[in-house]
């Protein structure tokens, strides 16, 4: 810009000319220049108004528009996220039996964690944290506070009355972090089907609940998925049966001396597993880390149910007779050859008592005669054995959801020789679970669709034919007479008809052979016989009934007392209402339910 002079030379000496004062044309000029200076300034002034306006009326609307846009939005819960581990999914969703029961929810607790370099007494907090948390050491706390570390975990989560007491030590550097933990209410309840949770993903202010075992594993996508909106996974357990069956089932291993036991009551139509109990248990609330060095199978860790791989004994004795039934082989009163020992090379096959020369093959089952079942399966031929179990799921891991059904593997004869489909009639020479056995009988109690077991509610149906309506009739009668006059005689109660069959089977010695003095004892039975709903398997493993002079160790007199006494405690809560027989003395006949 170019300055106008206060002082032009022209004007002045005009002025002088004319005898004007000069100084005027310096004062006019200097007038000029300041309203030159201020419309200048004006107008500086109105252009940064109008821009800082602008501004203002932009981070309005701005804040307008994200109101609005927050106001249509759907609603959704807030996720609880960590800076150092991104994106950590807290919620995990509840798991409930058939009825609505919660068997597995969530509670928000809290971590502690320290940061050293801002604790103000570290000696103090060391000591005061020693004395709330009685498994942590004083002088390693004070190491390690003094020490170069900036961050240390001190607990993975408290309760709120030692997060209480952490505060009242009053140190700034001891800070708490929020925490979704899994909770299981009903304690050591269906401890194994569960499973357990842990941490897997950790933050300051956020953590990764995982499943580690059972139903939490299998389904752990799925309880974790954001997508399933918190639906709960419905489970086709029954909270009070489990409840009766686990304190009926404890009660029999205490009395009679067993070192583990499992049980298993399922729907013979659909599969679905109305109770699994395996003892020892745990508290899958503490769950326990396995020990080195120690057998597995001893570990309360371990499901018996579906991870016990055991031969089941005379258990199997029904499959072949029920094949042998199909093929065409022999009817209900074939009379078979049960003189004993039978002999095959170096092999000699005896019964438990001398039954006479000949059996009915219904005596066969009610007497449980191994000759009687050893000789039926001798008709049948092994491929045709191996190959009607296979059918029967009996020779892969059952399908299961739980993570430990895949250990479940039956163990089958390196060579299926005529020796193996002889023993195998009879529940040896051949181990799988408890599970596959109670699958199997389902089978024949629903007239013959093949069960697939599941542990989701509404879940299973029956599959394709295995046996005909017939031969599962023929083998269910059988089945009742073993109760009503064979081995598993303490199987009968009141109000209740029950099939089933006793399987005692000697235990394998690890350094080669059998054990002569230690068992695994099961009864496999279904109810009510005359139109069966359940199906229910007991095993205990190493029973002894010392009430009498000398031990008794088998199946009848240890398996089926106490699946007697689950039938019939568990009958009513399942809705089968006791059959009632004719009065004395009334001319009025009482139908069953």
């Amino acid at each position: 810009m170019i300055r106008t002079p206060l002082r032009p030379l022209a004007r002045i000496l005009e002025a002088r000319a004319r005898g004007e004062n000069p100084d005027s044309i310096e004062r006019e000029n200097l007038r000029l220049r300041h309203e030159q200076m201020r419309d200048q300034a004006r107008l500086r002034a109105e252009g940064r108004l109008l821009v800082l306006a602008g501004m203002f009326i932009a981070a309005f609307a701005t804040v307008g528009v994200r109101t609005g846009s927050l106001a249509i939005a759907e609603p959704a819960e807030p996720r609880a996220t960590a800076a150092t581990v991104p994106a950590i999914t807290a919620q995990r969703a509840d798991i409930v039996d058939r009825n609505g029961n919660i068997l597995a929810t969530n509670m928000a607790t809290h971590s502690l964690y320290a940061q050293p370099r801002i604790m103000i007494d570290p000696e103090r907090a060391a000591q005061g944290l020693a004395a709330i948390f009685p498994d942590l050491d004083a002088d390693e706390l004070h190491r390690k506070f003094t020490g170069d570390r900036t961050f240390l975990w001190i607990k993975r989560r408290i309760s709120p009355e030692q997060m209480q007491q952490v505060h009242e030590i009053g140190d700034p550097g001891l800070l708490f972090g929020p925490r979704e933990m899994r909770l299981y209410p009903n304690g050591a309840l269906a401890a194994h089907v569960l499973g357990g949770a842990s941490f897997g993903r950790e933050g300051v202010r956020a953590a990764e609940v995982v499943g580690v075992a059972g139903v939490e594993r299998t389904f752990d996508a799925r309880l974790r998925d954001p997508a399933a909106g918190g639906a709960p996974l419905r489970l086709s357990l029954d909270l009070s049966v489990q409840s009766t069956v686990e304190q009926v089932l404890y009660g029999g291993m205490r009395l009679l001396n067993a070192k583990g036991a499992a049980a298993i009551l399922m729907d013979v139509q659909t599969g679905e597993v109305v109770s699994l109990a395996s003892l020892p248990d745990f508290d899958p609330n503490d769950r326990p880390a396995p020990v080195p060095g120690r057998d597995a199978g001893d570990s309360p860790l371990f499901n018996r149910a579906v991870q016990g791989v055991y031969e089941l004994g005379s258990t199997f004795k029904a499959l072949t007779v029920a094949q042998a039934l199909e093929d065409g082989l022999v009817t209900p009163d074939t009379m078979i050859d049960t003189r004993g020992p039978l002999t095959w090379g170096k092999h000699k096959i005896r019964d438990f008592h001398d039954y006479g020369p000949r059996l009915s093959v219904t005596d066969v089952m009610v007497k449980s005669s191994n000759i009687g079942t050893a000789r039926i399966a001798m008709e049948i031929g092994a491929e045709r054995q191996r190959a009607f179990l296979d059918e029967l799921g009996l020779l892969e891991p059952t399908p299961l959801e739980m993570a430990e059904a895949a250990g479940g593997r039956p163990l089958l004869p390196p060579n299926w020789s005529e020796i193996s489909t002889m023993t195998i009639s009879y529940g040896h020479g051949l181990s799988t679970t408890p599970m596959h056995l109670a699958a199997a009988y389902a089978t024949i109690a629903n007239g013959g669709r093949l069960v697939k077991p599941t542990l989701i509610a509404g879940g299973g149906a029956p599959g394709e034919r295995v046996l005909s309506e017939e031969t599962a009739a023929q083998v269910r009668s059988m089945l009742h007479a073993v109760v009503e006059r064979g081995t598993a005689s303490f199987a009968r109660i009141e109000g209740y008809a029950v099939g089933g069959k006793t399987g005692t089977a000697d235990k394998p010695n690890p350094q080669g052979g059998y054990y002569e003095d230690k068992v695994i004892a099961t009864f496999a039975g279904l109810f009510p016989a005359e139109a069966p709903r359940y199906v229910i398997v007991v095993t205990l493993d190493e029973p002894e009934d010392r009430t009498g002079p000398e031990p008794r160790r088998t199946a009848g007199w240890t398996a089926v007392p106490v699946a007697a006494e689950i039938i019939r405690r568990t009958a009513p809560l399942l809705g089968i209402a006791p059959a009632i027989e004719q009065a004395p003395g009334f001319g009025v006949t009482l139908a069953a339910n």
